[in-house]
């Protein structure tokens, strides 16, 4: 019986890590690096490093070339946008105030809650009314979803948000399955990497933030 189930899970398993190797073989060098970049870019992002920008747009770049060249239109803007988004936070992490203080890590109000949630929802229906009457996407619903959801964590990350790991985990969630579903297991893999580093650097944004609150009180 244990053979039996050993055999079996071993051929449910087969196709899975058929498709891993297979994507491995067609991985090329400029996705290579674009997904080290990216994964730096988290990595910097959970230190509150500044270097998280510069990474950050190197990786969308090379992505907004391959996306152009593979006729993937939609991700191609998509990560344009990222680009001007990481533009934006890297002035707002690097200006001062009147104070000359930097800007700090804070947590979303009541009002910074609603409107990430609005904007999800109008994102949302804007992007699978695009992808439904204007492409060919076989998944608009999920890939609407997502892309809803990164490009608020893109907002809330640049104002410092503590927020926008949660966004993140949401998206990163979501993403595993879908690109597995869709064949592509190697980036299925790099999103349940994000997953990781994101719930990290939530734990890491607010052990700075209760420091902080800790401080202030003593």
């Amino acid at each position: 019986m244990y053979i039996c189930i050993h055999i079996f899970n071993y051929m449910e398993l087969a196709p899975f890590f058929e498709i891993f190797r297979q994507n491995i073989l067609n991985t090329t060098w400029l996705e290579i690096v674009a997904v080290g970049f990216g994964l730096a870019s988290v990595w910097f992002a959970r230190r509150e490093n500044i270097l998280v920008y510069p990474t950050g747009i190197v990786s969308v770049l090379i992505y907004v070339y391959i996306c152009f060249f593979a006729k993937l239109y939609a991700d191609m803007g998509i990560n344009f946008f990222y680009f001007l988004m990481s533009v934006y936070g890297w002035y707002m992490w690097t200006r001062k105030d009147t104070h000359k203080q930097k800007l700090k890590i804070t947590r979303n109000s009541f009002t910074g809650h609603l409107l990430s949630l609005v904007s999800v929802v109008v994102l949302f229906f804007t992007l699978s009314y695009i992808l439904r009457n204007y492409t060919d996407s076989d998944v608009p619903w999920w890939d609407s979803l997502t892309t809803a959801i990164f490009i608020v964590a893109m907002w809330l990350m640049a104002r410092k948000k503590i927020d926008n790991w949660s966004a993140w985990m949401v998206g990163n969630l979501i993403s595993i399955p879908l690109y597995f579903y869709k064949g592509l297991v190697f980036t299925s893999f790099q999103y349940t990497v994000f997953l990781v580093l994101a719930i990290a650097g939530y734990i890491e944004w607010d052990r700075k933030l209760k420091a902080k609150a800790a401080a202030l009180a003593a």
